[in-house]
């Protein structure tokens, strides 16, 4: 265990000698430091405010100290930890001088205002103001304008709960009920009361050391944790124990005060298992659920189904005119009958699900339930008897007359009564203003005026939008409902009656097996209409997939997305960019203006307009003596720095992209080179050409600004290049001197093309080349260069001029030497070239040979793909709308929060050398994806003097650094923290800008040029010294020769880490250390190296003897002046962390160590960028915008998948998820208002979650998908999620396909948990009815309908399978032909669609057309099918139907590992038939097989066009559930592999199980662990699970019917007797079986004897059914697809009952059974891998598809594959 930390005097002073007390951000004990955040005023401020205990009373049980503050002062009196407070301290402190430092003008500067601390109180005791108003109680809340230390005592006594409650934190309103009554206790005790009892001054009800966690928190911990802990760690039913919400919830009532009391009354029933039960919701597992949750949305589908069914049977013409005919309008009537029986049905569901709830403390809730359910019966009833008098009527008066119209009315005035709860509905949804109010107010009439129609709920109140959102939301779903019923309607429904009718009708049907229900064909018309029903019931998610992709087209648009989308378009823009940078990125003066009004606003519009469109005076050409420029190309010098330092560029791309400093008096903006290249040469091309005036010519030149430019320079470069090449005092230089003053002269004149000739312009331009050439060389040859010289002087003086003048007049004209040079060259002795040394000239020289050089375009520039994305990206979204970014010091101050477990942090040596089986290691396969970038850092590393000649050298010198680079392109946390800490260096960069003069612009100017740190050390701002040893000076990066860092004034860094914290939650970082993992080390590492990096982590200390134990919450750093790791802050816990779920609770503990307003939570698997991070002052901007009627409380973030580009299969995946994280968030976001939480770069209101229950939910099993909560949690609470995609956050996700479908299982699985939960339920019913819809199909709807789209197939071939085997397809084959029908190929046309994932594709296409252009996208579309991405996608269906639907069924939910490696090993057939046989293999099994025995007995069957035509998109299911783990797997095809992989599963079969044995290992084991689910699942589970298995014994009654041996015979005993060939194969398998178990070892003739004996009574019963029986040799074969399915069906159904048999003796059998069936599977799979392995040229093909994209970038798949590769040494 880690050591413990010896706790300091909270206040005193260190004494004489000691170590001062280790800080986190500020040296608060420490104010004579000279540490920069305390110079900052406000600081000081706040410091002053906290320390003015003044009169309050002295606490009597503490040594009081006159330094001591208000929080050492509240727990003293309290009993807080003293860690708790200090950590608190500062926390508070920081959000003080932060809110300060954002007031406009403080009335005074060192004093803190009011307003601050009186903001900072409302914010933070919102929630608990609000708990209190729902509860109808005063809030104990006294603040006066007189004392402003009572809001800093309110805030700070919050904090010191909130900080010490551990898991309570997920328990909001519990928190709020501690505070209420500590508040109580604070006010007497500051306003001096005295207690009656005992006559002495009031004191808390608890004090005393600890006493805050012993007597409040371990309590209430205690409490969660037993119920956490009777869960059976989340498999019971959610039903059985109560979770955080459960026990939050029952802080709702009232009654809460009087069952708990305070002091808290431990002998209570809340405090003892089993005396409380469930509190506000019950979670039951049923698929009713989806429909309890959304009532509203299937009533609308079944009402409509009805109405359509009923026009379009008894009507003939269109349905509006079939609407007209009276006795159809009176049929319609029905859909009340319905309406009311559904309603009755729900209220069915509500008392039979919730009534857990029922108790002695609610009464009304089981009369509300069963008046619900007494009155939606009698509403049914009276709508019956209504309508059935209507028609008796109708037949007595033979007509319509005046009574039977009355009744009509009668009917509609009782209609009018049921509709007037939703008359009075819509018209609260068109004035949302007014239900908001309603909702939030806390008036008890309105309790009672809405307590029939919901429960009463302190969540879900008041979350209607604004009326414009409204009307846009709402004119999305109007237009998709109605092109939605239209289509089912016209290709649904409509053609579906007619076959109907017919086939109802139809007599004389001759059955070919025993019917049943011969008498009538109603069974017949359900199966063909349940595919009809499934499709018309989810095809909504269809249309919701294409309106929604063209409407986040629309938005994008609007948004600026995709208007630079390559560096030509960059070209066109970059002139501008300067511009946008400085009005988006750099702070505008707001000395005397109010920030928000409406003239800030509608100039910043129009400002922006004449920026984005290059419009006015501001934004005309800017040239490079300006601020603006200089600034500019600070910022963007910094970012090619960086890219540069991770390697995407080369130091020549570096060159081309650099913009360098203003010398050489060029006059102009000096671009980057890639925006001049070409453009001289264009210039002397028009030169030579045009004829006519100087101004003219200049004219065209000038219309182009880059070629302007490049004319400029060159003349201005090539000048000061020969100036200072040749020796002044010389007459060589005189003579240079004088020429350019003659060129000069002339163009002042406008005579230069009179004077000149311009046909001459190219040889001085290769004339120049040429003596560049020689400058810019390695070895450099003088003589070369003084021929060149005299080459171009020649040409100058003799061939340029248009009079050609005689050697006197050159010199009377000072351009020929006064005297002749005897024996030697001009320029000979008048050539000294500046030395290496001058860094400057050489880079000047380079820089103007490129513009010389370059003849194209350099539209590959950058090469590396990825650094070409992020230019433009970031290019881009400068033109995009964002708000004004604050200075530093004003912006609001943020957090990054990381949990951390066990993942790689830096990848070690031995795991970057070590191969796998096909010889491949680590670094060998980055070598090859990365490979461009693998070449610039061997260039570093060669120009930093680590590699001198080979690359093997890296591994010695450059190991760290090796490491690193391999890291960087892992999932790993090191890249994480990098890209994290560019917030930090941003922040740094920004602040200096911001605060910077013009001449510290002017002189970063100069030492702002990238190309000026070639000889620098370590670029990756890590030191290069090794994981685990201290850093050596030598090697340290310092903070004053890396760049701009050269400028900072010191103040930098401490402004920095005021608004920017980052804490990695290392969860067990302690073991670790004790372990001494390399981990540890590697962790240390990134601390040293990373200064506003913190970590914390659960320290387990044991006491006493060892059986106890103590936890706590640690924070520790680096601390560089001690040069080792220090513990910040040590807070005890009341018991083990985790109690729920694994990562929340991990973020819980670590939240209170962040600060600031924002945290943004960023997962291990994600990145940033230095470009992105500029532009988070403008995101946390967002915070104080209006979305709708809300201010922002969570800021949706774009995010870029980053693997993409290692498989097909990695693309497929990326860009499903690029497409979900662009355009499907921001059509959540605008216009649809129901963006939850989805990713983790969002940003979240730190203060506003942390007061609502943190950023995520932690209940064991029910909150698996822990994220997505926090976003409910927020709508629920009247929060508002935004998105924005100006700034973006990269993302790694799986590359394999076992790592996709394990995180799609885990997925799924927690939205099948989802749909369970209380937080769905409540969003159903409280968003209105379109926000609704928005949410459910975004949602658990999405899933839902992927599994509908799967039984929709089973529906078809189930169906298919029926009228074959049955006769009916034959007999109505002529008369009602379903196979041409209309409706049907509609139906199987959309689930083929889906099946393919094309509604998944298409919002992929129209992102990538909005971003990359309409025929990329399209091409890419192209590509992705030609790799078999709808297999990919239909296989991934699959996946999310299984443990979707398994999951809500029987439960089941865990977290699943999916590992974050590199994927190019093959997978065993063991591990894929281990991961995929439940999934897919047999239920693809299944299909094929009724696939082919429809094909054997359908009527249509001789048709193959028909058949194929009507089964293909079943087929292709089969080939995709069976053949997809192998065609994405590496090496899936290989003939030897598959053999040997074969045998490797068939000893695992026979593996068998034991206590140590795992599921790799045995298919015992894995065959529990697989059949789990079935012991723990409920009654309703087992009961749905053994009807859905009954399905396997139609196969053999259908079939047995059609065997020679039954001759046609339809008798039920046909069936019956079939049933003794299946006992005679059960007998003989355990009677082979125990002789196998008993003699087979060591009476090994007996067992023989036995086998020999069984196959001679098989042989003799099939030769007696030849011989005496109608019986043929085919019926073996064909009885065998007739019984293993029952025997499937009769194992499936046992195991049912698992805990019942497994105390028995037929488990054994029953395990054997299943154990046979497994072989055969496996068999049935390896069948078609086999032929494929076989055919050649197969293999080859599969390599191709599945790494066709490495392949495009470098990656030779064929010695990766085959080993074939030099080993390292």
């Amino acid at each position: 265990m880690s050591q413990h930390y010896s706790r300091p005097p909270t206040v005193a002073s260190p004494s004489a000698g000691s170590q001062p007390n280790p800080y986190n951000i500020i040296p608060i004990n420490d104010v004579l430091s000279d540490h920069p955040s305390l110079r900052f005023a406000e600081v000081r401020a706040a410091t002053a405010a906290l320390l003015t205990v003044g009169d309050l009373p002295v606490p009597p049980d503490a040594s009081w100290n006159r330094l001591s503050d208000l929080l050492d002062w509240l727990g003293a009196f309290f009993g807080f930890q003293r860690d708790n407070v200090r950590n608190q301290r500062e926390h508070l402190l920081l959000l003080l001088a932060n809110y300060q430092m954002r007031l406009p003008q403080p009335d005074q500067i060192d004093s803190l205002d009011p307003v601050v601390s009186r903001k900072l109180r409302k914010k933070l005791l919102k929630n608990y103001c609000s708990w209190c108003a729902y509860l109808g109680v005063t809030p104990n809340l006294w603040p006066t304008d007189r004392d402003p230390r009572r809001d800093l005592l309110y805030s700070a006594l919050f904090l010191l709960i909130w900080g010490e409650a551990a898991n309570l934190r997920f328990m909001p309103e519990c928190l709020c009920y501690i505070f209420h009554h500590m508040a109580r206790d604070l006010n007497r005790l500051v306003d001096g009361f005295i207690d009656d009892y005992t006559g002495q001054p009031a004191r808390p009800a608890y004090s005393g050391e600890n006493a805050f966690l012993h007597n409040v928190v371990i309590p209430m911990y205690q409490v969660v944790k037993v119920e956490a802990d009777s869960s059976s760690g989340g498999t019971k039913p959610h039903s059985k124990w109560r979770n955080y919400d459960d026990i939050n919830e029952y802080f709702w009532s009232r009654d809460v005060f009087k069952r708990i009391g305070w002091p808290l009354d431990l002998s209570r029933g809340f405090f003892h298992k089993g005396k409380v039960g469930k509190t506000g919701f019950v979670e039951q597992r049923s698929f009713l659920n989806i429909y309890r949750s959304f009532d509203r949305l299937w009533v609308m589908l079944i009402l409509y189904l009805q109405v359509a069914i009923l026009v379009a049977w008894y009507g003939e013409k269109l349905p509006w005119k079939d609407l007209q005919v009276r006795d159809t309008q009176i049929t319609c009537l029905t859909v009340f009958i319905t309406w009311s029986g559904l309603r009755f049905f729900q209220s069915l569901l509500d008392a039979g699900t919730q009534y857990g709830l029922i108790s002695r403390e609610r009464p009304f809730l089981v009369i509300r339930m069963a008046l619900k359910s007494i009155v939606s019966a009698v509403w049914t009833l009276v709508f019956s008897i209504l309508y059935v008098r209507i028609w008796n009527q109708n037949k007595r008066d033979k007509g319509w007359s005046n009574a039977a119209n009355q009744r009509v009315t009668t009917f509609l005035y009782a209609s009018a009564i049921f509709l007037l709860p939703e008359v009075l509905a819509i018209a609260l949804f068109i004035i949302p203003w007014v239900r908001n109010f309603l909702e939030k107010t806390n008036w008890k009439i309105l309790y009672a005026l809405t307590w029939w129609f919901q429960s009463r709920s302190f969540v879900g109140r008041g979350l209607r939008e604004g009326i414009i959102d409204n009307v846009k939301y709402s004119l999305f779903w109007v237009g998709l409902l109605a092109v939605k019923f239209t289509f089912s309607y016209f290709l649904q429904i409509q053609p579906m009656v007619a076959p109907t009718k017919a086939i109802y009708r139809l007599k004389g049907v001759k059955y070919t097996w025993h019917e049943f229900f011969s008498s009538s064909n109603r069974f017949a018309v359900v199966v063909l209409w349940i595919p009809v029903i499934l499709i018309y019931l989810m095809d909504i998610q269809i249309w919701y997939a294409i309106f929604s992709s063209f409407t986040g087209a629309l938005v994008g648009l609007f948004s600026h997305l995709g208007e630079i989308r390559d560096t030509r378009q960059l070209r066109l823009r970059f002139q501008f960019f300067a511009s946008a940078m400085q009005f988006n990125l750099m702070p505008e003066e707001q000395l005397f203006q109010e920030h928000g009004t409406m003239r800030v606003k509608f100039r910043n519009f129009l400002q922006r307009l004449k920026l984005r469109y290059g419009l006015g005076r501001p934004y005309r050409k800017i040239e490079a003596n300006q601020v603006e420029a200089r600034r500019f190309a600070l910022i963007w010098n910094k970012i090619i720095t960086t890219f540069r330092e991770e390697d995407i560029l080369s130091d020549h791309e570096v060159l081309l992209l650099e913009l360098p400093p203003d010398v050489w008096n060029v006059g102009v903006v000096r671009w980057p080179c890639i925006l001049l290249c070409n453009e001289l040469s264009l210039a002397l091309s028009r030169a030579k050409e045009l004829k006519g005036p100087d101004r003219r010519l200049w004219k065209k030149i000038c219309k182009n600004e880059y070629r302007r430019c490049a004319v400029i320079e060159a003349y201005y470069s090539a000048k000061h290049l020969l100036l200072t090449i040749v020796k002044e005092q010389t007459e060589e230089h005189s003579i240079l001197s004088q020429l350019f003053i003659d060129f000069e002269d002339s163009m002042r004149a406008e005579k230069f093309t009179v004077e000149y000739k311009m046909p001459v312009l190219p040889k001085i331009h290769n004339s120049l080349k040429s003596l560049l050439k020689e400058l810019t060389s390695t070895k450099k040859d003088m003589t070369k260069v003084v021929n060149q010289l005299q080459s171009l002087y020649d040409i100058l003086v003799r061939d340029f001029p248009s009079e050609k003048k005689t050697m006197d007049q050159l010199k009377q004209a000072g351009l020929a030497p006064s005297r002749p040079s005897e024996g030697r060259l001009f320029f000979e002795n008048a050539v000294e070239l500046p030395g290496e040394e001058n860094d400057a000239f050489h880079r000047q020289a380079k820089r103007l040979q490129t513009i010389l050089v370059s003849t194209d375009s350099m539209s590959n520039v950058p090469k590396n793909i990825e650094a070409r994305r992020r230019i433009t990206f970031f290019s881009n979204s400068l033109f995009m709308n964002m708000p004004r970014a604050p200075q530093v010091e004003k912006m609001m101050a943020f957090s990054v929060l990381t949990p951390y477990y066990s993942e790689e942090v830096v990848y070690s040596k031995e795991q970057l050398r070590s191969e796998n089986e096909d010889g491949v290691s680590i670094l060998f396969y980055l070598q090859k994806i990365y490979a461009d970038e693998w070449k610039n850092f061997v260039e570093r590393m060669k120009r930093q003097g680590i590699v001198k000649e080979k690359e093997d050298e890296i591994w010695d010198k450059g190991l760290q650094e090796l490491r690193l680079w391999a890291s960087y392109r892992g999932q790993t946390l090191s890249r994480t923290v990098r890209g994290m800490m560019y917030y930090y260096k941003a922040l740094e960069m920004l602040t200096f800008l911001d605060s910077a003069a013009e001449v510290d612009i002017r002189d970063g100017r100069e030492l702002g040029s990238v190309s000026s740190r070639r000889q620098e050390g370590s670029s990756h701002g890590h030191g290069r010294d090794s994981i685990g040893q201290s850093p050596t000076s030598s090697r340290t990066v310092s903070r004053v020769n890396s760049d701009v860092c050269a400028l900072f004034k010191g103040h930098e860094y401490g402004t920095a880490l005021m608004k920017f914290t980052y804490v990695v939650a290392c969860q067990i970082y302690g073991t670790q250390k004790a372990k001494k993992d390399p981990r540890a080390d590697e962790i240390l590492y990134l601390m040293k190296n990373n200064e506003a990096l913190r970590v914390a982590y659960v320290d387990e200390v044991e006491k006493g003897n060892g059986n106890e134990k103590e936890y706590y919450s640690v924070l520790v750093k680096y601390d560089r002046k001690l040069e080792k790791e220090v513990e910040i802050y040590r807070i005890r816990l009341p018991g083990p962390l985790k109690i729920g779920e694994g990562k929340p609770e991990n973020q819980n503990h670590a939240i209170i160590f962040t600060r600031g307003d924002a945290v943004q939570t960023i997962d291990m698997n994600q990145d940033s960028y230095f470009e992105e991070a500029l532009k988070l002052r403008n995101l946390l901007e967002e915070y104080n915008r209006h979305y709708g009627i809300r201010k922002p409380t969570l800021l949706g973030v774009r995010e870029h998948v980053f693997t993409g580009s290692v498989s097909s299969l990695a693309w497929f995946m990326s860009a499903q998820e690029t497409s979900f994280v662009t355009l499907g968030q921001r059509v959540l976001a605008d216009p649809l208002k129901v963006r939850m939480h989805y990713g983790h770069p969002d940003v979240f209101d730190r203060l506003w979650f942390i007061t609502r229950g943190g950023i995520s939910k932690a209940s064991k099993t029910i909150n698996i998908s822990e994220d997505i909560f926090a976003g409910f949690n927020c709508t629920l609470r009247g929060g508002n999620v935004t998105h924005h995609e100006y700034i973006q956050v990269g993302k790694g996700r799986d590359v394999g396909l076992n790592q996709v479908s394990m995180f799609e299982a885990k997925v799924s699985s927690g939205n099948g948990e989802q749909t369970l939960s209380r937080d769905v339920y409540r969003l159903g019913h409280r968003l209105d009815f379109f926000r609704m819809l928005s949410f459910f199909y975004t949602t658990v709807g999405f899933y839902f309908n992927t599994m509908v789209v799967v039984w929709c197939v089973y529906a078809f071939v189930w169906g298919r399978l029926y009228l074959s085997l049955s006769g009916l397809e034959s007999s109505i084959r002529s008369d009602a032909d379903s196979t041409t029908n209309a409706a049907l190929v509609t139906v199987l046309n959309q689930q083929f669609i889906i099946q393919l994932g094309l509604f998944t594709a298409l919002p992929m296409i129209i992102e990538n057309s909005l971003e990359l252009g309409f025929l990329n996208a399209i091409w890419d579309f192209i590509k992705m099918q030609l790799q078999l991405a709808s297999m990919f996608y239909t296989f991934s269906m699959g996946t999310k139907a299984h443990y979707y639907g398994r999951t809500i069924l029987h439960g089941g939910a865990k977290y699943r590992a999916t590992g974050r490696g590199f994927v190019v090993q093959h997978k065993s057939f063991a591990e894929n038939y281990r991961l995929y046989a439940r999934s897919h293999f047999i239920k693809g099994i299944e299909i094929g097989v009724i696939l082919c025995v429809y094909a054997s007995y359908s009527a249509i069957s001789k048709n193959s066009f028909v058949y194929i035509a009507l089964t293909i998109s079943s087929w292709f299911l089969v080939v995709s559930w069976i053949l997809s783990p192998f065609v994405f797997n590496p090496s899936g095809f290989d003939w030897l592999k598959t053999y040997y992989d074969f045998e490797e599963f068939m000893n695992w079969i026979w593996c068998p199980g034991g206590i140590s044995v795992k599921s790799e290992q045995s298919w015992e084991v894995w065959w529990e662990e697989e059949t789990d689910h079935l012991r723990t699942t409920g009654l309703w589970g087992k009961v749905l699970e053994i009807i859905l298995d009954l399905r396997y014994f139609f196969f053999q009654f259908g079939i047995v019917y059609h065997l020679h041996i039954a001759s046609n015979n339809t008798s039920i005993l046909v069936y019956l007797l079939s049933w003794i060939c299946i006992l005679a194969a059960v007998v003989l398998f355990v009677v082979v079986s125990h002789a196998r178990n008993k003699y087979s070892a060591k009476k090994h003739i007996y067992y023989r004897m036995v086998q020999a004996i069984t196959i001679v009574l098989v042989i003799a019963a099939v030769v007696a059914l030849l011989e005496f029986t109608d019986f043929k040799f085919v019926d073996i074969f064909t009885s065998m697809v007739a019984f293993f399915p029952t025997g499937w069906g009769i194992i499936s159904i046992l195991l049912v009952f698992k805990p019942i048999l497994k105390r028995t003796a037929m488990w054994d059998t029953l395990r054997s059974f299943a154990r046979f069936y497994d072989v055969l599977f496996g068999l049935v799979v390896v069948a078609p891998l086999a032929v494929l392995t076989w055919l050649p040229g197969i293999p080859e093909m599969q390599t191709r598809i599945l790494f066709n994209e490495a392949f495009s970038r470098g990656l030779q798949i064929s010695r990766i594959l085959t080993g074939k590769k030099t080993h390292t040494n």
